[in-house]
């Protein structure tokens, strides 16, 4: 086997390696946001212990790209494949930080009846589910159409963040006993709305991966 073929079989490796820990991530989101409107500790607990796994993974996979560099010595595109695979196992990690985060509101509420259906946070968690689904889709087909198209659905989810922010603010003033729920639930939704960030940079770092242009889409 020619060295360029063993470097392009590292870097198959590397990216069904970020494939693997994505799937991780969102399904971190999904059961983060199930754990909370079910208010399942059990599944919260099972978010909380499952980030050592995601952890664990992008510690690997960072350590397979590190090593790439340092024996293969890539240039121009190449090098900006392994860089790029970096920079995305980066986004990951903090984006299931996040649904950890989220899990540890559902502890911190399991006791409480919750004030209201959370269905603007559940839609939140959808869209940035699927906007980390979607921009892993670009980046397995070098698509950069999708990359921004992705990356647009952040708008939709700021505009969200800003109307949860106004309802969970308007039950604060109308019941003070409700004001420690509010904001664990304005904390939820804070978490949700960087997660759209974190899917957004990848989707920046997919554009620079395929064009070698950086694009300011956050």
């Amino acid at each position: 086997m020619t060295v360029r073929s063993n470097f392009e079989k590292s870097l198959i490796e590397i990216q069904q390696d970020i494939l693997r820990m994505a799937s991780l991530v969102e399904e971190s989101i999904y059961n983060s946001m199930q754990s909370l409107n079910n208010q399942d500790v059990v599944l919260a607990a099972k978010v909380i212990e499952g980030d050592d796994v995601i952890d664990e993974l992008k510690e690997e996979i960072e350590n397979k790209c590190i090593t790439l560099i340092a024996t293969q010595q890539p240039m121009a595109k190449d090098l900006r494949v392994v860089i790029t695979g970096i920079k995305i196992l980066v986004s990951l990690e903090r984006i299931g930080d996040h649904a950890v985060d989220i899990a540890r509101t559902t502890m911190c509420l399991a006791d409480k009846k919750l004030i209201k259906p959370l269905v603007t946070l559940t839609h939140m968690a959808n869209l940035v589910q699927e906007m980390v689904k979607d921009g892993l889709d670009a980046y397995v087909h070098g698509d950069v159409v999708k990359a921004r198209q992705m990356c647009d659905n952040d708008d939709e989810v700021d505009d969200l963040y800003h109307q949860v922010f106004r309802e969970i603010i308007s039950f604060m003033k109308k019941d003070p006993e409700t004001v420690s729920q509010a904001t664990y639930l304005l904390f939820v939704s804070r978490f949700l709305e960087r997660i759209g960030d974190h899917a957004t940079n990848i989707g920046e770092n997919i554009i620079y991966l395929v064009t070698g242009e950086k694009e300011e889409l956050n």
